[in-house]
């Protein structure tokens, strides 16, 4: 059975709606980091979104592969840009990281197809 990175993020996020509503301060204070690191500066938000890709890979989090997809293909990135990025997680981080990285095309395939 495969996963749905659609499914997955529609989750999260219907439980992070809870957490905002149990501890508003603590998701206050990341949603401005978040907002901070991932503003444009010397590095643009598609590039911070493919590290945050990889770290997400690295890390095998299902949500973070499936927040920052969509985020990338909303962003315009192709699928040389992502597969190239999961080069670099899969070079970091062996064999999990190959695993995750199968997921995360997947994951970007998914949304990519619910954009067009």
């Amino acid at each position: 059975m495969s996963k749905s990175y659609t499914e997955i993020t529609q989750r999260i996020s219907k439980n992070m709606k809870t957490l905002r509503s149990d501890i508003p301060d603590t998701m206050s204070g990341f949603s401005a980091m978040a907002k901070a690191a991932t503003a444009d500066g010397v590095l643009d938000k598609k590039t911070k979104e493919l590290i945050a890709l990889a770290i997400g890979v690295s890390t095998r989090c299902d949500g973070c592969i499936g927040f920052h997809t969509k985020a990338l293909v909303e962003l315009g990135a192709t699928k040389e840009e992502v597969e190239e990025t999961l080069g670099m997680a899969i070079y970091m981080g062996g064999g999990p990281s190959l695993m995750y990285a199968a997921d995360a095309m997947q994951a970007y395939e998914e949304f990519a197809q619910g954009k067009a």
